[in-house]
């Protein structure tokens, strides 16, 4: 998803001073370099405060105390917004928030009033991402681990903080506890596009279907036990139709079941009887299914209402993957005229024969034209909003619960126009008779519903059906091969970039371990988990191919909600950590501090990496970095650019914000 940041803002609590607006570019390297204490690791908290975050990390004192509002603008395929957030004062967070949205708003000079609060923030940000409205917990056990994917989930893949860029032990961001590795776990599978949206629908779906073919099935068990007693007294309802006198026929002990069966449904559909039917009971059988008959006529007009809306919505989400899809066609067949421009700006001959390409420099533009003007297409096409997916399953639920009703309205009617035209040719002369009756009209209902063509072996059969074909379609054989080719690429972009990053073990395969959270290496003998090998530079180099591998396989993803930056604090710091602690402040910023030849190497290494994916996604990934390393560690990288310096008295807060 293409996220960016555009500007971290702070407001004073002098309401006289101006907001500090620090701005960074789209599609490029943004380095703030500083002393220690200058507020570079505070960029990380501010910008995941002003996203949603459950508590405020910003540093207290200095910071906290200063600012009255924090603020991030972002950069969308929706326009930007202006996500602004309170201080908390001695609160852990406040919900307080303020919201502009559109591509021409001002900043305002002085924060006042909220307008928003954090659901609102948050709520929009997983519209923004094209997230699914439901959750894993088909069995609806109330696992807050299986609870729907939030944009809140996604930051893990964003944020690399000082304690976590060349940690052995922690790969992503607040995956140290609990709650939050167990639902990244959970949602990993939904990341990768292993597990998409329509997938969800199903999964619930068949969950929803397995209830109710295990409520269904014990109903059918519960009639055959049923049954089972019947047909042991079945000869002693015979016998005593026959001392009622409804029977006269003789009947042999060793009659069978099919015959005993016959003489019941003879004496159930026998017209002999005393008729004693009276007006009111027939008017009130006619009123009777006069009501029944409109409520059957207004659930089929609604039911008819839903099919049409339940046909629209399917036609729609179908011609949305197909645009999508043809999108992404077309894009790859014309892909090849970007190369084939780069390669004339630079050689005006041509890769396969050689000859001058000047006469075909109308129609190579003519190419690469329309490729812009579709990835342009791709980029300002907008998904469904995540809203559609559960409006889809709830008109689904709505048709089911109409249809059932439906047949249920049905059913009682056929019962009451049975009983009434029975009405008007008998009633029987003896309560008795007449309760004797009713028990072998039951009965025989009983006998005919667990036949193998009763409704009730109809219904199991299709729910079966369906049921298997869901299973299918959404197998855990199908999710973990989608999970294993997306773990394959993943590892192949690591691949690309390990060798030219300072690790001993560059040509050993990375693997992500999604059941870990971490990465194994796997060497000719023996696979190691990161926590295994020695070394920070190894743990950092690992930390940046991981995240940047990650994220190149998001963008080629179609649908991936994960925000397009990447935000590393501190990368340097496995290098020069005696830089980094000064013995006073003094001498942090107003000395410049010297490298090793060696340590520069490793440390533009780094730089150039991210340099490459930058290069190699067209812009479409933004990576922002805070680092001790002055400018001329780094300079000279095409991608890479200096959003400021903040070294001898220059910081994040400046001085006369200070509240003495």
């Amino acid at each position: 998803m293409y996220l960016q940041i555009k500007e971290v803002i702070l407001w004073p609590k002098k309401e006289h001073l101006k907001p500090k607006r620090i701005k960074f570019l789209r599609g490029k390297v943004n380095v703030i370099s500083g002393a220690s204490r200058t507020g570079k690791s505070a960029i990380i908290p501010i910008i995941d405060y002003c996203l949603g975050s459950d508590k405020c990390t910003i540093p207290v004192q200095t910071i906290r105390d200063s600012c009255k509002w924090f603020g991030i603008v972002i950069d969308t395929v929706e326009g930007k917004k202006l996500l602004a957030r309170r201080e908390p004062g001695s609160q852990k967070s406040t919900s307080d928030m303020y919201i502009l949205e559109g591509n021409d708003f001002h900043i305002p000079e002085y924060m006042e009033e909220k307008n928003a609060n954090v659901e609102t923030v948050k709520r929009i940000l997983d519209e923004t991402s094209g997230l699914s409205t439901l959750n894993f917990d088909f069995l609806d056990s109330n696992n807050g681990f299986k609870g729907r994917t939030s944009f809140r989930d996604l930051i893990s893949f964003n944020f690399q903080p000082q304690n976590i860029i060349a940690n052995p032990d922690v790969l992503f961001y607040k995956a140290d506890t609990y709650e939050h590795r167990e639902k990244l776990r959970t949602i990993f599978p939904y990341v990768l596009n292993a597990v998409t949206s329509d997938m969800l629908a199903k999964q619930h779906e068949l969950a929803r279907l397995r209830k109710l073919l295990k409520r269904k099935l014990n109903e059918f068990k519960a009639i055959a036990e049923v049954s089972e007693k019947w047909i042991a007294d079945i000869r002693n309802r015979v016998s005593e139709a026959k001392e009622l006198g409804l029977v006269t026929e003789s009947i042999s002990v060793n009659s069978s079941k099919e015959e005993l069966i016959n003489i019941i449904k003879k004496v159930v559909d026998s017209p002999n009887y005393e008729a004693s039917a009276s007006i009111n009971t027939i008017n009130e059988a006619m009123k009777e299914i006069v009501d029944l008959q409109n409520q059957e006529t207004h659930l089929a007009t609604r039911l008819s209402i839903l099919r049409k809306r339940f046909t629209e919505m399917s036609k729609l989400k179908d011609n949305t993957i197909q645009f999508k899809g043809t999108l992404q066609l077309q894009r790859e067949r014309l892909n090849i005229s970007r190369w084939l421009v780069d390669l004339h700006k630079e050689n005006h001959e041509c890769p396969i024969c050689g000859n001058e390409m000047s006469e075909t420099n109308l129609q190579l533009a003519s190419f690469f034209n329309s490729l812009k003007r579709i990835e342009k297409t791709n980029e300002e096409f907008v998904n469904l909003p995540a809203s559609f997916d559960r409006e889809f399953e709830q008109v689904k639920l709505q048709i089911k619960n109409m249809t059932e009703k439906l047949e249920a309205i049905k059913l009682r009617r056929k019962s009451v126009e049975q009983l009434s035209e029975n009405e008007k040719y008998r009633q029987y002369d003896s309560l008795k008779v007449s309760k004797f009756i009713g028990i072998l009209e039951q009965s025989l209902a009983t006998y005919e519903s667990i036949g193998s063509d009763g409704i009730l072996a109809g219904e199991i059969k299709d729910l079966e059906s369906e049921i298997e074909e869901l299973e299918y379609s959404v197998s855990e054989k199908t999710i973990n091969y989608k999970v294993k080719k997306a773990l394959e690429q993943i590892s192949k972009n690591v691949a690309e970039l390990l060798p030219d990053l300072d690790v001993e073990r560059p040509e050993d395969t990375v693997i992500l371990s999604i059941s870990n959270l971490t990465i194994k290496v796997k060497g000719t003998n023996r696979e190691d988990f990161l926590w295994e090998i020695g070394s920070g530079s190894n743990w950092l180099s690992y930390h940046i191919a991981i995240t940047l591998g990650l994220q190149m396989y998001f963008q080629k993803s179609l649908h991936s909600p994960v925000p397009s930056f990447l935000v590393y604090d501190q990368p340097s710091q496995v290098y020069f950590p005696t830089h980094l602690t000064p013995k006073n402040k003094e001498s942090e910023e107003n000395s410049d501090v010297i490298f090793e030849d060696e340590d520069v190497q490793a440390v533009r290494k780094v730089f150039k990496v991210m340099d490459s994916v930058i290069e190699q996604s067209k812009g479409a990934v933004q990576i922002i970095v805070l680092d001790h390393a002055p400018e001329k560690v780094w300079s000279n990288i095409a991608n890479v650019h200096k959003i400021d310096e903040w070294r001898r008295n220059k910081k994040l807060i400046p001085d006369e914000w200070l509240i003495m």
